[in-house]
């Protein structure tokens, strides 16, 4: 993918790589070379402990209707690995490592996509910022302080029989010129390390997980994620997502609770080319 240059909605010109204009890229942006497909599916809740109170407010309500139980394969292009990435992460069903936040409970399905078969023992990796926008190996480059453990939010967890891959995180924040997204990778055939952490294996599929607007802004009024001081980026202002929906990663959202503070479960299935 070629980045191209826009202005930001503060004004200020930046040119739109998956990162901030300041920052060196840890990796580079790898082009888009293989072909995967997504598969809108219905939403599952499922039930969640919240360790925080905050005021109550009324939880979003989701925008994002569930697709039919027999989705039908749509092929879309990969998106853009960034400049954020860290080889060798954890293998854990929960990346969050005590960060504040809004919970998120995310259930990612994948499949072959000739087949539409579940696909098992295929690790799904996910890495994403904090609520204040800020990657672990990377803290400080959103401009927030903060202790660095360079592994916070980061990880993956083998796919189950179903191809299923439930991984418990936190709302992500924003940072400049940015929308909130998380980024995923496909593996498989990757060696669990007897310390927990994975390698080896073949990359299938890269790309990125997003959000509706509706609930990031109700999101983006509670704490932590009102002291994120960098004015926030828009879907349709985003210069990677193209509107695309489910089939560009656009996850299905559904309340945890009463209130948005209660989190949101997510739901996607992933179609991949082997």
């Amino acid at each position: 993918m070629t980045d191209t240059s826009h202005v930001t909605p503060d004004g200020s010109p930046h040119v739109t790589s998956d990162g901030p204009p300041h920052v060196s890229p840890a990796a580079p942006h790898r082009p888009v070379g293989r072909r995967a497909v997504l598969l809108a599916t219905g939403a599952t809740a499922a039930a969640l402990a919240v360790g925080a109170a905050t005021t109550p407010e009324a939880p979003a309500a989701p925008d994002t209707a569930p697709a039919a139980a027999a989705a039908v394969c749509t092929l879309t292009k990969e998106m853009t690995e960034g400049p954020y990435h860290l080889d060798g992460q954890y293998v854990r069903t929960d990346i969050t490592e005590g960060k504040a936040g809004i919970p998120l409970k995310l259930t990612l399905t994948v499949v072959d996509d000739d087949t539409c078969a579940p696909l098992a023992g295929a690790l799904v990796e996910l890495w994403h910022s904090d609520a204040l926008g800020e990657y672990s190996g990377f803290v400080g480059n959103n401009g927030h302080d903060g202790p660095d453990s360079g592994t916070f939010l980061r990880g993956g967890v083998l796919t189950d029989s179903s191809g299923v891959a439930a991984i418990t995180t936190i709302y992500p924040g924003w940072y400049r010129g940015r929308c909130v997204h998380i980024h995923v990778k496909v593996h498989t055939n990757v060696t669990v390390t007897p310390d927990g952490h994975f390698t080896g294996g073949q990359e299938i599929h890269t790309g990125q997980l997003f959000f509706s607007e509706t609930i990031t802004n109700a999101v983006a009024r509670v704490s932590p994620y009102s002291t994120n001081t960098v004015t926030r980026t828009t879907l349709a202002q985003d210069s990677i997502y193209d509107e695309g929906g489910a089939a560009s990663g656009l996850l299905t959202l559904t309340a945890l609770g009463g209130t948005t503070s209660a989190g949101y479960a997510g739901t996607l299935t992933l179609g991949v080319e082997r």
